[in-house]
């Protein structure tokens, strides 16, 4: 029996920077998975098409920001002799797939995913929602199934995202009695503190609209500004106050970034994180010298990051052979999940031919 492929598939919006929260949240997890040695197949999308559905009047927004967004694939560590990074406008087997996958999807089941819900809220389109934007479900549903990904690495939040692509591949295979598309399963992070890192001004959501973001590429002075007026705890107004962890946006950040030997270096008088915590909340340590430590942290975790991004801005045509490359790459990919597609849907038409007539077709 042959053995399924192992082929991850993800992406990003580009409509600006990544920020730390796109690291913890699947960035961290494709490099573990590009590294691990496992999968058969890696791709990366920059999905710009998704970025136009509500920037279409900002397309030099999006454009600078596929080469942003690269830039920061490259320094965090995404190797293109192992991972392919492609557009997603410049692999036209995409919107293709979409178009035919439209059919399986109803308005009314499209309206209840809660992704497309949340994202319609934030923003503010109520009834004027782009329809480009309204279909992002079934859009995403054809880039995973292009690449017939087994895994995605993505946030809890596109969860629905990930199960109404599931129910589009049941519905194809069933409704043409073929298993040509393959379902999908999410990659979640294994530190909970990393599901959805929180925005530095305690909002749920770290968000490039609400200014509440830390860039990857960040440098040291922008970086220590919003960590030393990032939010805590706001009862715990004296040092000798008991303080609470929950809500504290802090401390979450220090869940998902620091460990026991950033202690040896700059804590050394706390063990851990457990130490450092219950010391907080039983009085007797301030937020100032907690914010100091995360500063510490974190800047060690963005500077080879930030010498990395140096490089590839100064070296542009290493970024753009990269993405050639990987685009080249996912468009074979892609053309070849099309044709099973077309055949299984009996709209082959030219090969149907060919192979019945004789009358070949030279697209």
């Amino acid at each position: 029996m042959e053995t399924k492929k192992k082929i991850m598939l993800t992406g990003d919006r580009p409509t600006g920077r990544l920020h730390i929260g796109h690291y913890v949240g699947s960035l961290r997890q494709r490099v573990e998975i590009q590294n691990s040695g496992e999968y058969d197949e890696i791709f990366v999308m920059l999905a710009d098409a998704q970025a136009l559905t509500d920037n279409f009047d900002d397309p030099e927004k999006v454009r600078e920001s596929v080469m942003q967004c690269a830039i920061d694939y490259l320094s965090i560590g995404i190797d293109p002799e192992k991972t392919n990074i492609f557009i997603q406008s410049e692999v036209p087997q995409l919107h293709e797939l979409t178009v035919y996958y439209m059919n399986l999807v109803t308005v009314a089941r499209v309206q209840r995913n809660p992704t497309v819900k949340n994202e319609i809220k934030l923003r503010n389109f109520e009834a004027n929602i782009p329809v480009g934007f309204f279909t992002y479900p079934i859009s995403q549903a054809s880039d995973i199934t292009a690449f017939k990904a087994t895994i995605v690495p993505v946030g809890e939040d596109q969860e629905p995202m990930l199960e109404q692509c599931r129910e589009i591949v049941r519905k194809f295979n069933y409704t043409y009695g073929k298993d040509v598309l393959v379902e999908p399963e999410i990659y979640l992070p294994p530190n909970k503190a990393c599901l959805r890192l929180p925005g530095t001004d305690g909002q749920a959501k770290m968000s490039k609209s609400l200014g509440n973001t830390i860039y990857l590429s960040d440098p040291e002075d922008v970086l220590k500004k919003k960590v030393m007026s990032m939010f805590t705890d706001p009862n715990h107004l004296r040092v000798e106050d008991p303080g609470s962890l929950e809500g504290n946006t802090v401390f979450t950040y220090l869940d998902a970034f620091c460990s026991d030997e950033d202690f040896d270096k700059y804590l050394p008088e706390y063990k851990n994180l457990d130490e450092l915590k219950a010391h907080y909340q039983r009085g007797g340590l301030g937020d100032v010298k907690v914010k100091k430590f995360l500063f510490k942290v974190l800047n060690d975790f963005l500077a080879p990051i930030r010498e990395k991004r140096a490089y590839y801005e100064a070296h542009p045509e290493e970024v753009i052979e990269a993405i050639t490359k990987g685009t080249m790459a996912a468009r074979a990919k892609a053309e070849e999940t099309l044709r099973d597609v077309k055949e299984a849907m009996k709209i082959d038409y030219f090969e149907k031919w060919e192979k019945d007539y004789g009358v070949r077709y030279d697209k």
